[in-house]
């Protein structure tokens, strides 16, 4: 589908527990198809990687709504590093199902990552997952990048840097309690379709995390991307392409069986 017959269009949304988000809706016209793209630490959607991304997909004729998760980009609210962000995740899902979206995927790049697997693995209302140089586990502290990072979450100084720097806002009050890890929910996820995605070069995140993934979810597709490091920096547009296809792959094949005109499959019923 050719740039200019995609409709880049802004949206306001508000999630279940009274955050206004900002989002981008990228529509191709066409509402049998359409996605969540979910970005990771310091992103928003219109970050050049992320438009890319966004843009690559849906010249699929995919829709793609990508929001400004919390304490990111034009959106209130602070980042709870995946644990509220299912929140976000939910409220774009909503948005897609009112807007008469058939079959509906939920695609995050690291901490979003952890989002889409946390938000369909609970139980979310998603009929396929895409995770992307997403973490298995917390607390993940063996590569330099990740001890940057909790230094960024853990101090004051820290978060007063990452606001400063990156225009990203941190919750100061951290986690009353640890959240699911994803690995400890993607099993939820089947038997919707899951592809996980990870980098051999990752920076942040070993190979290890994209294992545990798959070790919880087994029917899960795994790509090991060879020359790939982290998130939406390493995603090429051939890589994104990729996604895209086998989003639009699944989604035909789910509604070419849907004779009635209901989508097939089982939706999620998450209470979060």
């Amino acid at each position: 589908m050719p740039e200019s017959a995609i409709a880049q269009r802004p949206l306001v949304l508000h999630s279940s527990d009274g955050i206004r988000l900002a989002a981008i809706h990228w529509d191709t016209g066409d509402r049998a198809i359409g996605c969540v793209v979910a970005h990771g630490f310091t992103m928003h959607s219109n970050r050049g990687e992320v438009q890319r991304i966004s843009r690559t997909i849906a010249a699929r004729g995919i829709g793609v709504i990508s929001p400004d998760l919390r304490g990111h980009g034009r959106s209130g609210g602070y980042v709870t590093a995946g644990a509220d962000e299912i929140h976000d995740v939910a409220a774009a899902v909503a948005w897609l199902r009112s807007a008469g979206y058939r079959w509906v995927a939920v695609l995050g790049w690291s901490m979003g990552g952890s989002a889409v697997l946390r938000y369909a693995g609970l139980g979310g209302d998603a009929d396929a997952v895409v995770s992307v140089s997403a973490p298995g586990s917390w607390f993940e502290r063996g590569t330099r990048s990740m001890r940057v990072l909790h230094w960024a979450f853990e101090t004051r100084t820290g978060r007063a840097t990452t606001r400063v720097l990156k225009r990203t806002r941190i919750s100061p009050d951290g986690w009353d309690s640890v959240p699911e890890a994803p690995a400890e929910v993607a099993g939820g996820i089947a038997p919707r379709p899951l592809l996980i995605v990870h980098g051999e070069l990752d920076q942040y995140l070993p190979v290890r995390h994209a294992d545990e993934l798959a070790a919880a979810a087994p029917d899960a597709e795994v790509w090991i991307e060879k020359d790939m490091g982290h998130a939406e920096v390493a995603t090429t547009e051939a890589l994104a392409d990729r996604i895209g296809a086998w989003v639009l792959a699944k989604g035909e094949q789910s509604l070419a069986v849907c004779d009635d005109g209901t989508r097939d499959g089982p939706r999620g019923h998450w209470q979060h």
